[in-house]
């Protein structure tokens, strides 16, 4: 059994939805969490900017916090720079996230699936070829939704939802109409990390029947199967939670004491 702590990290607060499912499906490990809002949007950003965030934080979490493993809660930085960072860090674990087209494919029963998710994601090689392992069982209709991560940043902040509810339903409406008809949309993928935190607003506008699938468990299920494989897996103890941002610690504070079950200090970080 190893003590050590998992690192995860973020572009912001959308990996605080991967953290939730990490904490509920293994309760007896530490967390290291990183939100670089200091250095946000991944998203909108070019990969040479995510590779070399991407880089400097794994360095940090293994140099100053000997992580045992990282997970990149991030699409958009898994896309860019995971390949790049198993490389430069031989036999070391990293899991990464994906939006989730293969159980939406599965799901489906109209075989038109929405996929919503950043213009870094829908762009990326790595997309591109999830894409290809199932275009051939339903259509997907991809959907880049510039701004709606910081919308969902900007309404945990001020409690104001009005742009956030704007966005979701611009995109949701772009993609076709939604329901169990013939042609109709039935099965929608949350392809952001920060999206399952809208996913309310969403339900009201898609309809409560639509299938909503986010990647928060299947990646909690990867952390676990690659932990007891290496013998890593802590099995007795309470798991501690630390937090730290390169933005405003008010901000995850905020947002960790409304999403997860935890109250404490943010730490601010500045990681070059």
């Amino acid at each position: 059994m190893n003590t050590h702590p998992i690192g995860v990290f973020d572009s912001g607060l959308g990996g605080l939805s991967i953290l939730q499912a990490l904490q509920a499906g293994l309760p007896c490990e530490d967390f290291i969490y990183i939100a670089d809002s200091g250095h946000a949007p991944y998203g909108e950003r070019d990969d040479a900017h995510v590779i070399a965030r991407s880089r400097a934080i794994t360095r940090y979490l293994r140099g100053h916090h000997d992580i045992k493993m990282l997970v990149v809660a991030c699409n958009t930085a898994t896309a860019a720079a995971i390949d790049t960072l198993r490389q430069e860090h031989p036999g070391f674990p990293i899991v990464g996230v994906e939006p989730a087209l293969k159980p939406a494919a599965a799901a489906t029963h109209t075989r038109r699936i929405g996929v919503m998710a950043t213009r870094g994601t829908l762009a990326s090689a790595r997309f591109q070829t999830l894409l290809g392992t199932v275009d051939q069982q339903a259509e997907f209709i991809c959907q880049p939704c510039d701004g709606l991560a910081e919308a969902i940043e900007h309404t945990v902040s001020t409690g104001d939802a009005t742009n956030l509810i704007a966005l979701c339903a611009l995109y949701s409406g772009a993609m076709g109409q939604f329901g169990h008809e013939t042609g109709q949309i039935d099965t929608l993928v949350l392809g952001c990390t920060h999206y399952p935190f809208a996913q309310d607003h969403l339900c009201t506008l898609v309809g409560s029947s639509i299938q909503l699938i986010a990647t928060g468990e299947p990646v909690a299920r990867q952390t676990k199967r690659l932990l007891q494989t290496s013998a890593m897996l802590r099995t007795s103890g309470s798991g501690q939670l630390k937090l730290g941002t390169t933005g405003q610690a008010g901000l995850l504070q905020a947002a960790a004491a409304q999403w997860l079950p935890w109250q404490g200090d943010v730490e601010s970080l500045s990681i070059a």
